[in-house]
């Protein structure tokens, strides 16, 4: 098993707060921050298409086919950061950088992945955010995130698609984590900042 105990991992849904939260704590404590949102671009030029079929194949898709004219079941089932294609490149960065205290973060951190790199269960999250909540942090984001939509033929279908899909996500990571027993915090709209930052740390037995 690779040596990453000094790694804390904020896994979760899209639109969970996980960025925020690994921003802050890495703030807060001197840490580094490994954002694997950030790394998509990077890992998918380090694979090919009999490494990570799923990914070449969405690669090879235009933006409608992508995102309006397949249902959200099949985006969900066939979206390749969903069924952990690349994640051994996460672990490669990881295992590169030196080995002070680091949290990563990211929706590619599926748990039955994560959960053999763990000695002790308090060093992982995973946030479960509600549709009402996962809307208003997309509504409120100031970079164009999400906006790809907009390059689709129809933004609104799109945008109703990823919606779902990362609903359908989001069910299939609350049982996931309870059946490895693994931590997961439920976000809504009445969590503050405040309220998830203190959870996480708590977890984590900061």
């Amino acid at each position: 098993m690779p040596d990453l105990q000094h790694v804390f991992w904020i896994g979760g849904a899209p639109g969970a707060g996980k960025s925020t939260i690994a921003r802050r704590l890495a703030a807060s404590r001197g840490w580094h921050h490994y954002a694997t949102d950030d790394a998509m671009r990077a890992h998918a030029a380090r694979t090919t298409p009999a490494t990570a079929p799923l990914l070449h194949a969405f690669l090879a898709m235009d933006m409608d086919e992508r995102w309006v004219r397949r249902s959200p079941d099949v985006m969900l089932e066939t979206f390749p950061w969903f069924r952990g294609e690349g994640f051994g490149l996460i672990v490669e960065d990881l295992l590169a950088l030196p080995p002070n205290p680091c949290v990563v973060d990211g929706f590619r951190l599926l748990p039955h992945l994560v959960k053999p790199l763990l000695n002790d269960a308090d060093r992982a999250v995973w946030l479960l955010p509600t549709p009402e909540f996962r809307h208003t942090a997309i509504e409120g984001r100031s970079a164009p995130g999400e906006q790809f939509v907009r390059r689709t033929s129809d933004p609104a279908r799109a945008a109703r698609n990823l919606a779902e899909r990362d609903r359908l996500f989001t069910t299939r990571l609350r049982p996931e984590t309870a059946r490895l027993g693994l931590r997961a915090i439920e976000v809504d709209t009445t969590t503050t900042e405040d309220d998830l930052f203190d959870q996480v740390t708590t977890f984590f037995r900061l």
